[in-house]
């Protein structure tokens, strides 16, 4: 056997399975209304589909430098396959919206150990010449599937049923196990670090019981839950400067620019999958279009910002950091103000237009704040400054997911009709992530504007 892996079959491998995770985390948005009528939940719980899902790769992410160091590529390699396949299989025959969410579980600790490791095998055995045309495949294949997830979830969802949507992936995971077996040797692993456990407890216990809150907001177990969230933040936070190997180091916080871009990085990742949820739900339940053309709809917005998002890294490299994300976020504030303004007057022609100009802004702007902030830090922190991100992105994706529901659910149960509740909820909801987005557009122009920042070491 091969001392070492074959680089593009590895990447490949991996890759499709971080591909399936992106594509079923936004397939399965489009069936929100279908789930609600056939397991009679309410718009607050249907949301758990995607919370539950984020919520365990934002918990498992953080471990990937623990598991790294202490098991082979081929054996972590084999037990997310496993774990991946496991969920679908579950999903495909769930009886109930219980077990449905046993089966996003699986999945999700099988993509929060895919995605670190198909980065970590990128970042280790590619050579320096071609590492960024790999990391160009491996991101290739995370952001072509927001793009078609929508449409394939709504396809199968009006002709099979939203269950098949996890039994046609059964063959995808296949394939990627085939490869995977095929290019990823077993290789000796000189096991080093210790398990910050009680870190990994604060972590769980503050993401989770800050969801919960969010979900039981309007009562006593909210509060508790809150009590929870913040309790495990306090862990968490202490051990971080008491531990002699903390989980993360979040002295990388202390840097001014690397927050900012963080904080930018985060508002458009709301945005993102707020406009997953409220979106298709609208148009299914307020226009009364079925899961195919609020699939369908989605369609051009999300390809376009996957074809922006390499293209917008060179852009960085040439002209520098300032006019691409300033660009993209004033672009992204105007799509999103014409769709705010679109859910009281609706027309599909008018949110698909909305919705690719909006795509546009977050193509020029979301991955190069990500790149902008962690150029902003030294190389020694790298990799706290990078687990930063990847945690946070997928925590934030599930905090969006919860609040945009909540907003729905809390108008949709107060108002006179079901409908009316709908409409004024989605635009509530998308007020909200509305004034965000200003607030981050109004900061990074400030930080621009300052002469002191230094563009140059931002942008190379």
């Amino acid at each position: 056997m091969n001392k070492k892996p074959h680089l593009l079959l590895a990447v490949l491998a991996t890759g499709i399975m971080s591909f399936a995770g992106v594509l079923i985390e936004t397939a399965m948005n489009v069936t929100f209304p279908t789930l609600i009528t056939e397991f009679r939940i309410t718009t607050g719980q249907v949301q758990w589909v995607t919370t539950i899902y984020l919520l365990v790769i934002s918990v498992i992410v953080p471990l990937s430098t623990y598991l790294l160091k202490n098991f082979s590529l081929r054996r972590l390699f084999l037990a997310a396959n496993l774990f991946f396949i496991a969920g679908l299989v579950i999903d495909f025959l769930s009886p109930s919206f219980a077990i449905l969410l046993l089966g996003r579980l699986a999945q999700g600790i099988s993509t929060g150990i895919a995605l670190p490791l198909m980065f970590h095998i990128i970042l280790t055995y590619s050579p320096l010449e071609k590492r960024g045309a790999m990391i160009g495949v491996g991101n290739l294949t995370t952001s072509i599937a927001p793009a078609i997830g929508p449409t394939y979830g709504g396809v199968l969802t009006s002709t099979a049923g939203w269950n098949y949507i996890f039994l046609f992936l059964i063959p995808v995971l296949v394939l990627s196990l085939i490869l995977g077996l095929k290019a990823i040797p077993e290789l000796a692993v000189v096991k080093s670090g210790s398990m910050d456990w009680v870190s990994l407890a604060g972590i769980g216990l503050m993401f989770s019981g800050f969801l919960l809150f969010l979900d039981q907001i309007a009562s006593l177990a909210g509060l508790a839950a809150l009590a929870v969230g913040i309790g495990g933040f306090w862990l968490f936070y202490r051990r971080s400067r008491t531990a002699k190997n903390p989980l993360i180091r979040l002295a990388v916080l202390k840097n001014g620019s690397y927050r900012l871009f963080l904080a930018g990085f985060l508002v458009c990742q709301f945005l993102l999958l707020g406009i997953s949820f409220i979106l298709p739900n609208y148009v299914q339940i307020v226009m009364g279009k079925d899961a195919f053309v609020a699939g369908l709809m989605m369609l051009p917005g999300a390809a376009t910002g996957a074809i922006l998002a390499p293209l917008s890294g060179r852009l960085l490299d040439n002209i520098g950091a300032k006019k691409p994300i300033t660009a993209g976020l004033f672009l992204a504030a105007l799509g999103w103000l014409a769709l705010t303004l679109l859910l009281r007057w609706p027309l599909l022609a008018g949110f698909v237009a909305g919705h690719v100009f909006y795509m546009i802004g977050i193509g020029l702007s979301y991955s190069n704040m990500m790149t902008t902030g962690m150029n902003a830090i030294d190389q020694s922190q790298y990799t706290d400054g990078n687990a930063i991100f990847n945690t946070l992105q997928q925590f934030s994706g599930a905090v969006s997911t919860a609040i945009a529901a909540t907003i729905i659910n809390q108008v949709q149960q107060r108002a006179a009709d079901y409908r009316s509740g709908t409409i004024l909820g989605s635009q509530l909801a998308a007020a909200f992530l509305l004034i965000l987005l200003l607030l981050i557009l109004i900061a990074v122009l400030r930080y621009f504007h300052n002469p002191h920042n230094s563009f140059e070491k931002l942008s190379h």
